[in-house]
C-alpha cells in the first residue's frame, strides 16, 4: 500500500495469517501469541504449536501446560499464555462446543461481551477476532495505533482505548476499518516507533502534531 509515495507493508502482520484460516479459533490463539510480542516471533510460536497438534479447543483443553509453554516459547511470557490458552480452550470446549461460531453469530453487543468475559482476553484481541472475522464492523487498538494517534495528535494524549476507538469509527466508513487497522500499524512500525520514530520520512508527517511541534 502507497501512502505519499511510501509503501507500507502489513503482509506480515500475524492475524492476517491467521485470519486466512475459516477458524476463528486459531485466529484468537494467534492473537493471543501476538500480544506482547512482534509477529514474527507470534508466528514462530504459532507455527510451532500447529505442526505438532491440530489448533482446536478440543486439542489445546488437554496438553500439558509444561509442552504447550515449550512449543509457544518463541512468543514470550510462555508459562503465562499456556496456562491462559489451555484454561480458554476448556471454557469453549465445555460452554460453547468447541466453536467459536456459537458466539460469533451472536448480535454483535452480544459476542463482544460474552467474549470479552472470558479469562486472558481483552478489548484488542475481542476486537480482532470480531473485525477479521468479518462479523462485527468494530475498531481494535493496539500499542502501535495508540502511539500513532496521540502523535498525530488526533486524541489526547491521556485518550484511553474507547477515546480512540471511538475517533477512528467516527471519521472513517466501516468499510474502512480493516484497511485502516493495518495501515496505522505498519506506520507505528515503520516510522512511528517507539523510539527513534523517524519523523523526516513519516509519509503522514505533515499531517502530524508531533513533527510540526519539533521542527517548527
Amino acid at each position: 500500500m502507497l501512502v505519499n509515495g511510501v509503501k507500507l507493508n502489513y503482509d506480515d502482520y500475524a492475524a492476517i495469517i491467521a485470519s486466512r484460516s475459516s477458524d476463528p479459533f486459531k485466529l484468537l490463539i494467534m492473537t493471543i501469541l501476538s500480544q506482547n510480542t512482534n509477529d514474527k516471533n507470534a508466528i514462530k510460536a504459532y507455527s510451532n504449536l500447529s505442526s505438532k497438534y491440530d489448533v482446536n479447543a478440543k486439542t489445546l483443553s488437554k496438553i500439558s501446560p509444561v509442552e504447550l509453554a515449550e512449543l509457544i516459547k518463541p512468543a514470550g511470557l510462555h508459562f503465562n499464555r499456556a496456562n491462559r490458552i489451555i484454561a480458554l480452550s476448556k471454557i469453549i470446549l465445555e460452554n460453547y462446543n468447541s466453536d467459536l461460531n456459537n458466539i460469533l453469530n451472536l448480535p454483535c453487543d452480544v459476542a463482544r461481551r460474552i467474549l470479552l468475559s472470558l479469562p486472558g482476553i481483552g478489548l484488542k484481541t475481542v476486537d480482532v477476532l470480531l473485525l477479521f472475522t468479518g462479523r462485527c464492523a468494530i475498531f481494535p487498538v493496539d500499542t502501535h495505533i495508540t502511539r500513532v494517534s496521540k502523535r498525530l495528535g488526533v486524541v489526547d494524549v491521556k485518550a484511553k482505548y474507547e477515546d480512540i476507538q471511538s475517533f477512528w469509527m467516527k471519521n472513517y466508513p466501516e468499510s474502512e476499518y480493516l484497511r485502516l487497522h493495518l495501515l496505522l500499524i505498519a506506520l507505528g512500525r515503520e516510522f512511528c516507533s517507539a523510539r527513534n520514530p523517524k519523523h523526516n520520512i513519516c509519509p503522514v508527517r505533515f499531517m502530524c502534531k508531533t513533527w510540526f511541534q519539533i521542527s517548527f
